[in-house]
């Protein structure tokens, strides 16, 4: 006679092999992943903070910003502590990217704000995102 509540179902949790596209890619997984760490800050303030205390590992500065003296802070402050800067194409995909956005119901991003500086202070789990994004630093130094 077999008990139909004493069977026991076994999950299988199966990592998903992502293929990372470009740079943008890449970008975008890591900062996903280190929001669930709560390892990402944004903005000029919160990120000259984060350079100055060591605390950022890497810099995602938006190449189209029109404040010159914003990327100069910014490039100066990663450069006196060896931190490095990913150019990203606009504002608004790296606020997407960040976070700095709301989500309709099928979750798509509506509402989005544009970041100029979003800085990674805790990456999360290593990824295969993390070490192409990884080898592209490594590379463009």
């Amino acid at each position: 006679m077999s008990d139909a509540g004493s069977i026991q179902e076994e999950t299988v949790v199966v990592d998903e092999v992502v293929q990372i596209e470009d740079v943008n890619h890449a970008i975008r997984l890591v900062l996903k992943n280190a929001m669930f760490t709560d390892g990402v800050v944004r903005g000029l303030h919160e990120c000259s903070k984060a350079i100055e205390a060591g605390r950022a590992q890497v810099v995602f500065l938006n190449e189209a910003c029109d404040e010159g003296s914003y990327k100069k802070l910014i490039e100066a402050l990663c450069e006196e502590k060896q931190i490095p800067i990913v150019n990203c194409p606009s504002a608004k995909e790296l606020g997407e990217w960040a976070g700095l956005c709301s989500l309709d119901a099928e979750g798509n991003p509506k509402k989005v704000v544009g970041a100029s500086a979003v800085a990674v202070i805790d990456y999360g789990e290593e990824t295969e995102a993390l070490r192409y994004l990884s080898q592209h630093i490594t590379n463009a130094q």
